[in-house]
């Protein structure tokens, strides 16, 4: 992986010291491109979308380094610390991969909120069992997470083929029309 990868940081309402300090982490690893774009979520003060040119795998941990990681995490729960509760931030964080793997991290609450950006490693865990062929949707191209703040975890929430959505209710995937 000596190769250039490029990650790119899509966002609106995001402190130019929060991009800086987030990019400190990532320009070791990761050539970045930064695209400020106009609020397109009435629903949020702020918004940032990550997208990490790599699969969703113990291999990018151990590449990226747990303790550095770990680092990118708490600038995520030091941006929800500044906004406040409410719908104050979403975080998007997008790895590449097949099929490619997506969190959305929105929880209103502080502590949901930040327990959803501890648990994301987590789910490495659960990808075996979520992408079984048996289990999940043909040809399926993208499957995204969100957090459950009820039962305090990540759970499928939808996927995509190049044809067709589906959306993860109870313990099965439906075709979203």
């Amino acid at each position: 992986m000596t190769e250039s990868l490029t990650t790119t940081l899509r966002y609106y309402g995001i402190s130019p010291w929060e991009i800086e300090v987030l990019y400190g982490f990532l320009n070791s690893h990761f050539t970045i491109n930064q695209e400020e774009i106009e609020a397109d979520d009435e629903d949020f003060v702020s918004f940032l979308d990550v997208n990490i040119p790599l699969t969703f795998n113990d291999a990018f941990f151990e590449w990226f380094d747990f303790k550095r990681w770990e680092k990118v995490k708490a600038v995520f729960k030091e941006m929800k610390r500044r906004r406040g509760s409410g719908n104050a931030i979403k975080i998007v964080i997008n790895f590449s991969g097949s099929p490619k793997i997506g969190f959305t991290v929105d929880t209103e609450d502080k502590q949901w909120f930040d327990n959803a950006v501890e648990k994301i490693d987590s789910v490495l865990e659960l990808l075996p069992y979520h992408l079984d062929p048996q289990k999940i949707p043909s040809e399926v191209t993208e499957v995204y997470y969100k957090f459950d703040s009820k039962s305090i975890r990540w759970r499928l929430n939808t996927a995509a083929s190049t044809q067709k959505q589906f959306s993860f209710k109870g313990d099965v995937w439906k075709e979203i029309n």
